[in-house]
């Protein structure tokens, strides 16, 4: 008898927590996709005022989101990068939608190497040439001369893609790179490794260094700063997305209007990503 009036009680916790304090049941709302995006959705939905609204926040990458999208099992997407034609495609034949893009922040991708190093700047075509092995020593750089260690995103990571279209220009990373499951995992490797250079998200520098990035060799080299960011003088940034199958309503859209709205993209800002640049 115990044991089933325990049962009981957990059950009953487990129904009353479904239900604000109005006694109305809460809305459940899951966000899946984007690792380099996790700490920011998290916070935003710590902040988030309406208590009536619970979230589901997981990462596992833009891929995996943008998965989860089609297959009806999130509802909402975050993504470090922008929907493929294929993707729309697989919405519009299962939804007769192309989907809802909707812009919530903007990142740099910060090029981190660890605190020892000495270098301080790269262009982008040197990035290039590094990551696609063809220069595989620091001192053909400027550095001291000892072999470069390679630190990449994994393949379904939309920060991954990104880098390669953008910046390999769709060129393949060396094989000797490694590809780390998450930016924060990626961060604290290079943060041991003193001959390491890795890519991610700007909020994610914590233990390493930033490298000041350059256009191309006749260009100033510039940090990634919000600045320098917003005035396009940083050469490597991209916009953060949410998608949707559909047009958001009800909660749903009352949590995406606060998160582009002032308080939302306060949070934005103090998590260490860029808010959007005002119309």
């Amino acid at each position: 008898m115990k044991k089933i009036g325990l049962r009981l009680i957990v059950l009953l916790v487990f129904v009353l927590s479904s239900f604000s304090v109005s006694g109305e049941e809460k809305k459940t709302i899951t966000i899946k996709g984007s690792d380099t995006m996790v700490i920011l959705v998290q916070k935003w939905t710590e902040t988030f005022p309406d208590k009536s609204v619970q979230f589901q926040v997981t990462g596992g990458g833009s891929g995996t989101g943008i998965a989860a999208l089609i297959n009806g099992t999130t509802d909402i997407c975050s993504a470090s990068r922008p929907l493929k034609p294929q993707e729309i495609q697989q919405l519009k034949e299962k939804y007769k939608s192309n989907g809802v893009e909707i812009k919530v922040a903007i990142d740099g991708i910060s090029l981190y190497v660890n605190k020892k190093n000495p270098l301080a700047k790269l262009s982008v075509e040197e990035i290039r040439k590094i990551f696609t092995g063809k220069i595989t020593n620091w001192k053909e750089v400027g550095g001291e001369d000892h072999k470069i260690v390679l630190y990449s995103r994994e393949n379904n990571s939309g920060t991954y893609e990104y880098f390669k279209e953008h910046v390999l220009e769709k060129q393949d990373f060396d094989p000797s790179a490694q590809h780390m499951v998450g930016t924060a995992a990626l961060v604290n490797a290079i943060s041991k490794d003193k001959w390491g250079i890795g890519y991610g998200g700007a909020a994610y520098a914590s233990g390493v260094k930033d490298l000041a990035v350059s256009a191309d060799a006749n260009s100033k080299a510039e940090l990634p700063t919000e600045a320098n960011i917003l005035t396009n003088k940083y050469p490597i940034s991209r916009y953060l997305y949410f998608y949707l199958r559909e047009t958001p309503k009800d909660q749903t859209k009352k949590f995406i209007d606060w998160v582009i709205g002032k308080d939302g993209q306060k949070v934005v800002k103090d998590v260490g990503y860029f808010p959007l640049k005002k119309k």
